[in-house]
């Protein structure tokens, strides 16, 4: 009996050990109540023999073993978290045997390295991948090749109700380059831009910031004439207008003037109405291009002129300032 009541006290020693190395100071457990009116009670004169209890009392050397003392840190440098374990029955528990790993207490007292700092740079035009605007292509092609590929084209339904193909004509250097919307019944008649009271007025407005008609370069969306003058449909400009991007790629104007709502929206692939972008320089491409009223509806409202000539005077004053 000696020997089992031993090794149950060496055992609550080592749990001991085991739970101050955790850190635990204070052990509280919680005990159910107890229904005495289930239990006999024994009279006040104990009905065990005095010399059998005597043999229950732990000795001396007993009450060693149980006391309770700082664990000492074993200095073997290959004495290892797990065999500390081991040696306790607490380890067959698998919630103790994952324990994180223990951080220094002065942790704080430890010089931090300083995270390197982003350099924000001044220009907000920088980037890590250097200027990203995109620029007009390079082309290999000539205005020529262009129009031999158009050749008599059957693209869009527009080719049954015209007389001629109206191709893009002026200066294919031009720093100016201007866009209509489609060709009216003079153009389609003769075969060239803008020949009729619009083009005639066109070519005043052109005169009117100090260049001739034949030093821009003049074209349109469409190059066959809608009928009765509407606006060419959707369908109609997506088979024509890449025709004339890459007569822009070719030429590579400074700056274009598109006429109109048809042209801007187009062009600038925007929802955006002309009263509102017009006289403001937009962007396609690197190239500047102003907005304005076409030449067809200063006709039905002169009182617009007005406006026109203030987006002409910026175009103006832009060109002058690259010489």
């Amino acid at each position: 009996m000696n020997q089992e009541f031993s090794s149950l006290l060496s055992d609550v020693k080592e749990q001991i050990l085991y739970l101050q190395e955790l850190g635990v100071e204070n052990l509280s457990v919680d005990l159910p109540e107890i229904d005495s009116s289930k239990f006999k009670v024994q009279s006040s004169e104990s009905e065990i023999p005095r010399e059998r209890l005597e043999k229950f009392i732990p000795t001396d050397e007993i009450l060693q073993m149980i006391s309770i003392e700082k664990p000492k840190v074993a200095e073997a440098p290959n004495q290892s978290r797990k065999s500390l374990l081991e040696s306790t029955k607490l380890s067959r528990l698998p919630s103790l045997g994952n324990r994180p790993p223990s951080f220094p207490s002065n942790l704080s007292n430890q010089p931090r390295e300083e995270m390197p700092q982003k350099k924000v740079t001044e220009n907000l035009n920088e980037s890590l991948f250097g200027d990203i605007k995109a620029n007009l292509p390079d082309s290999g092609e000539t205005i020529e090749d262009i129009r031999a590929e158009i050749g008599d084209c059957k693209r869009c339904q527009l080719c049954e109700g015209r007389t001629k193909i109206v191709h893009s004509t002026g200066n294919r250097q031009a720093d100016l380059m201007i866009i209509g919307e489609a060709p009216g019944a003079d153009e389609d008649q003769k075969g060239e831009p803008f020949v009729g009271r619009a083009g005639q007025l066109l070519t005043k407005i052109i005169e009117g910031i100090q260049l001739k008609r034949e030093d821009v370069f003049i074209g349109n969306i469409n190059r066959c004439r809608p009928p009765q003058n509407r606006a060419p449909l959707p369908n109609e400009t997506a088979a024509c207008k890449p025709f004339l991007l890459r007569e822009i790629a070719v030429v590579k104007p400074k700056v274009i003037i598109v006429l109109g709502n048809t042209a801007m929206k187009n062009l600038l692939d925007t929802k955006e109405g002309i009263t509102k972008l017009r006289g403001i320089f937009q962007d396609y491409y690197g190239v500047k291009v102003m907005p304005t009223f076409h030449p067809a509806y200063l006709l039905r409202d002169p009182s617009k002129k007005r406006e026109v000539w203030e987006d002409m005077k910026k175009i103006r004053d832009y060109l002058n300032g690259l010489k």
